[in-house]
């Protein structure tokens, strides 16, 4: 079977969609399976990869989102759909991507939407519209684009909800960790420290509440708690967030491309932050986990169900200390976490709703 996944959240920088498209080419393979991606980029190409094929297609960058480009030209998308004849097409995305259902359709190609994203929540935070003028937009959109492809799948519950609210079906698929490069052993700090050492691994876009973060670690040292954090990511907020560290203990990595070496700096971290308010799954919350690092999460995020929960940085400082004061008991209870999730569990569930075989062995680590 060759599976083609469209996606416009594929840049040099970009985090969970970009680590998801690898990880199903990785665990597609071993059953006989390969999987395509075409994503959006400055110049048009083809590259072999471990993982699979992508193929790129030139497309504008989108001011403000720190490299992210989109699929615009229509026509080139259906002209490469006609070329690599897939078996299933997968997309990830609801803004320019609606089109590939109709092509799916009139090829008689079974189509997945991946609903990453909640509409509701980006018109709230990006548009700044009334919870309600939101959710009717965000209703409007999301019944045209299930009308447009044959299944949606989403990772958690929350992530489903505003699909739930107007009756559209999906299958729930949730993501996985690679837990063999995220694990406790990838710690190079020692037991304990005289410092704690807060990490914040995210895309630092409005809507991921970066800002919460350092707010929390300053509330932290204002109580004589010899804090610090390490910012891994970058975004449009990136510039502001550094203006408000200006005088506190915060190292800022950027993008780090190297899995091994996040891996690294969340072992080595007592605490991650995930102030995302709308993370639908939360694969760096969940990596941090397999690390054996435990997590404070937005109360209502996908992510607050693995972690602990807090909705201001008053009560993510709290949930700091308590979660440092557990000391062994809370990293051993955030890898346990994190072994409920595996790649290999995603990849047999996509694989079962495209009614494509699974081989017995093992499709991958984690």
């Amino acid at each position: 079977m060759h599976v083609v996944h469209l996606t416009n959240a594929y840049a040099p920088a970009s985090g969970g969609v970009r680590t998801m498209l690898h990880a199903l080419g990785e665990g597609y393979a071993p059953h006989g399976h390969r999987l395509t991606a075409v994503v959006p980029a400055a110049s048009r190409g083809v590259d072999h990869e471990p993982w699979g094929v992508r193929v790129r297609l030139p497309g504008p960058r989108v001011p403000g989102t720190a490299g992210y480009r989109v699929l615009l030209d229509a026509a080139a998308v259906r002209r490469t759909l006609d070329q690599l004849a897939p078996d299933r097409v997968e997309v990830s995305d609801r803004f320019t991507l609606r089109h590939v259902g109709a092509w799916s359709r009139a090829h008689g190609v079974p189509s997945v939407l991946f609903a990453h994203e909640r509409l509701d929540g980006l018109a709230r935070t990006l548009a700044h519209l009334p919870a309600s003028t939101a959710r009717a937009a965000a209703d409007v959109a999301n019944r045209r684009w299930a009308a447009s492809f044959d299944r949606i799948v989403v990772t958690t519950a929350y992530g489903g909800e505003e699909l739930d609210r107007i009756g559209v079906p999906t299958v729930r698929v949730p993501l996985g960790v690679d837990l063999d490069v995220f694990h406790p052993g990838a710690r190079t700090r020692g037991p304990a420290g005289p410092d704690v050492v807060l990490a914040l691994c995210s895309r630092l876009s409005p809507e991921k509440k970066p800002h919460t973060a350092v707010a929390t670690l300053a509330l932290l040292r204002a109580e004589g708690v010899d804090a610090r954090l390490v910012v891994l990511g970058d975004g449009p907020e990136a510039s502001r967030l550094r203006r408000l560290a200006a005088d506190l203990p915060v190292t800022f990595l950027g993008h780090v491309e190297d899995r091994r070496a996040v891996a690294r700096t969340l072992a080595d971290a007592d605490v991650t932050l995930a102030p995302g308010p709308l993370e639908t799954f939360g694969l760096a919350a969940a990596e941090s986990l397999a690390c054996g690092t435990p997590v404070v999460a937005a109360r209502g995020s996908a992510v607050a169900g693995l972690a602990a929960q807090a909705s201001e940085p008053g009560e993510f400082a709290r949930r700091v200390v308590e979660l440092v004061g557990a000391g062994g008991s809370a990293r051993a209870a955030a890898r346990a976490r994190a072994e409920r999730l595996g790649w290999a569990t995603t990849v047999r569930s996509l694989l079962r709703l495209h009614g494509a075989p699974a081989r017995d062995a093992p499709a991958m680590s984690g």
